[in-house]
């Protein structure tokens, strides 16, 4: 399956506790559109949020996020793992 790195730009009050439980809401509904969150990385002091998933295409990828919290990607990307 595709991977998908989701980016999210100028996010307002961005904490820790609050991406968890975005995130939480994420892997509750991401079975419903075939997706597999893998991981996540963000830098409170840029507002920034990277995603990464398993998505069948970007927009099942961006319907788990508006479904289950309403966050927009400002950028959703299709990538490849390079070696290690």
């Amino acid at each position: 399956m595709p991977l998908y790195m989701d980016i999210h730009r100028n996010v307002e009050g961005l904490t820790q506790e609050k991406l968890n439980e975005a995130h939480a809401k994420d892997v509750e509904v991401q079975g419903k559109h075939g997706v597999k969150f893998v991981s996540y990385w963000y830098s409170e002091q840029e507002g920034a949020i990277f995603c990464l998933c398993e998505a069948p295409n970007k927009e099942s990828a961006a319907a788990v996020h508006r479904e289950s919290h309403g966050g927009e990607a400002d950028e959703i990307i299709e990538v490849k793992q390079g070696e290690h």
